[in-house]
């Protein structure tokens, strides 16, 4: 039962920083084809995350940091 509650409950951050990191790259004008070219990933990795379906690494979390100008504090709030 734990567990389940743990899962949902990752999942529901996991979304909520794929919706904030989509939401920086639109405001930058970055396509997510754009945005992969720069950070040398797969297009389908930038989707997998901005859709809560890859579980994101602090490695690409600092790179998408980088790129798209943020302190990554604003992931673990939303302000």
């Amino acid at each position: 039962m734990k567990s389940r509650f743990a899962d949902k409950y990752i999942q529901v951050h996991r979304d909520a920083i794929g919706k904030n990191i989509r939401s920086l790259r639109e405001k930058k004008g970055y396509s997510q084809y754009d945005l992969a070219g720069i950070m040398d990933i797969h297009r389908s990795t930038i989707s997998k995350i901005e859709t809560g379906k890859f579980a994101i690494t602090i490695d690409y979390l600092v790179k998408f940091a980088w790129y798209l100008e943020f302190d990554i504090k604003f992931i673990e709030t939303n302000k």
